[in-house]
């Protein structure tokens, strides 16, 4: 009896698939488990870029107000000049900002190669070390500024492809969240001592439990949510949602993640919870089943981190529709979603780098225009014109 084997050309590709899927997969936890032990990050920027195709990445952010670019991390390329002098020299890196959320954006997309080797960047900077594309992703965007990840592409990579977008893609909503986690932490987390003291010194509130859904620690955020009796409870040692439909997502959350970061995926990773009263939160879900998660799981149990908190009006409003419908200039529409972000007009001055007075200004014109008469009814406003879609 003969057999009849598969061809060498498609026994290579499917080896070189279940390769890439693997380091994929490592990649993946590399990204998570740096946000435990942040000097891993270099590594992670490393290897995403070699896993792209390309010499480089660098993670930045940038101000609205201001072509000003911040370098937050920068390897396997040598930065141009100090920081706050890099959008003078590359102002192609500030239009990567203008990228749609989680969609690659290539240089070539923005502007024509020999248009590129025209700029002062390119002759003084990029030529030299022989760049010729930056291929990006917007992670996160407020009323304030954005945030940007980018991987710098060698003349021998080549320009951009579908392949190379196409990795860009998946890993996109992984370094998203893990900046999440990171901002999550750094807010509290600057003079902490410890990793119990920066838990109970953030405002949202962190579970960590065992595939299960038995509760392995709280910090006091979570407690206070517990005590309430409110979108959360204890049921024997184990996190219930009061929403039923919520606490069967959980179940399967807290289920997936004890199969590690390829069974959580891209989906189900947040999770709307909803208080008696109508008051909406959010839960996102991170794996702590490898590397540094594994040991912050304390006593090596928990499968997975509960960050929950209240929703974001901004993050899910439409400010396009709000500033056509009351006429608001772009700096008063950006005074408006400060406000609903901020709070304060101290803060909303500091962040948006004016004095308190001229955003008072700006409070009171958004009361003529939109008929408000107190920054709680502003508030509510923006709310009102939250879209259901996911963001």
């Amino acid at each position: 009896m003969s057999s009849v084997s598969q061809p060498v050309s498609k026994l290579s590709a499917t080896a070189d698939n279940n390769r890439d899927r693997e380091s994929l997969n490592d990649l993946i936890s590399l990204v998570y488990d740096s946000v435990f032990d942040q000097s891993r990050w270099e590594s992670a920027f490393v290897k995403i870029a070699r896993y792209v195709g390309g010499t480089g990445a660098g993670l930045f952010a940038k101000d609205h107000e201001s072509d000003h670019v911040r370098i937050l991390g920068l390897f396997g390329v040598v930065p141009p000049l100090p920081g706050a002098l890099f959008a003078q020299l590359c102002p192609a890196l500030v239009r990567h900002f203008l990228g749609e959320r989680e969609q690659p954006l290539a240089t070539s997309d923005l502007m024509p190669f020999d248009q590129l080797t025209s700029t002062e960047s390119y002759r003084k900077w990029a030529a030299p070390l022989g760049l010729i594309e930056f291929v990006s992703v917007v992670l996160d965007k407020s009323a304030i500024g954005a945030m940007m990840f980018g991987v710098y592409r060698h003349e021998q990579d080549g320009f951009a492809d579908d392949d190379v977008r196409g990795r860009m893609r998946l890993l996109a909503p992984h370094l998203r969240r893990a900046m999440l986690f990171v901002r999550m932490f750094n807010r509290k987390a600057a003079e902490a001592a410890t990793l119990a003291d920066t838990l109970d010194g953030l405002s949202a509130g962190l579970c960590l439990v065992d595939a299960g859904g038995r509760i392995v620690h709280v910090n006091a955020a979570a407690q206070a949510m517990l005590d309430a009796d409110d979108i959360l409870r204890t049921v024997n040692g184990q996190l219930v949602a009061r929403d039923a439909q919520a606490d069967r997502t959980l179940r399967e959350v807290f289920a997936a993640a004890g199969q590690g970061d390829e069974a959580l995926g891209t989906k189900g990773i947040a999770v709307p919870l909803t208080g008696e009263e109508g008051e909406r939160y959010v839960a996102h879900a991170l794996p702590l089943t490898s590397g540094a998660r594994r040991r912050a799981g304390i006593g090596l149990t928990a499968a997975a981190a509960l960050f929950i908190r209240k929703t974001a009006p901004v993050a899910t409003a439409r400010p396009e529709v709000i500033g056509a419908a009351f006429k608001l200039t772009p700096t008063e529409l950006r005074v408006l979603l400060a406000i609903v972000e901020l709070g304060s007009v101290p803060e909303v001055a500091a962040a948006l780098g004016v004095a308190d007075t001229t955003v008072r200004t700006h409070v009171g014109r958004l009361f003529e225009k939109t008929g408000a008469r107190r920054q709680a009814d502003l508030v509510k406003l923006v709310t009102g014109y939250a879209t259901p879609l996911a963001g």
